[in-house]
């Protein structure tokens, strides 16, 4: 895949939707993945016991999916510097996260731009918040 160059991109620039199929599996394999053993995202009846429907996405998960949809955009060569995330209603199982992103600023010093990211399911708002990145200066 060919990275994007810092002076191919422009403020305004949507990034492609990159939606994401819950399932339990990628819920349970990120939570491992991240060391979070927390019963709620593994052992559904612990999940139910704390008053949720199923076992949910971990924000360790959600953050690591929030970088691939900015690196996949941006290419391998790009530097992912700062993550900002905060999280709104669960991931659960059997739904789908779109996540849709746009360039907001560009910094012409450092060569960097960072990204507004928003992560919906159904109940709405799983994630928001902004990736910061450098992005090379030639073509490679």
């Amino acid at each position: 895949m060919q990275s994007l160059n810092y002076a191919d991109v422009t403020v305004g620039d949507s990034l492609p939707e990159l939606p994401i199929d819950l399932t339990v599996s990628l819920i349970v394999a990120g939570a491992v993945a991240s060391q979070d053993y927390t019963p709620v995202h593994h052992d559904k009846s612990a999940a139910q016991a704390a008053g949720m429907q199923d076992v949910f996405m971990n924000i360790l998960t959600t953050n690591g999916l929030v970088s691939r949809f900015v690196t996949d955009w941006a290419g391998m060569d790009s530097r992912v510097t700062d993550v900002a995330i905060k999280l709104g209603t669960p991931n659960l199982p059997g739904d789908t996260m779109v996540l849709t992103g746009a360039v907001i600023e560009k910094n012409d010093q450092e060569g960097s731009v960072t990204v507004e990211v928003t992560g919906k399911n159904a109940w709405g708002n799983h994630v928001t918040g902004t990736v910061g990145l450098i992005l090379p200066r030639e073509a490679n």
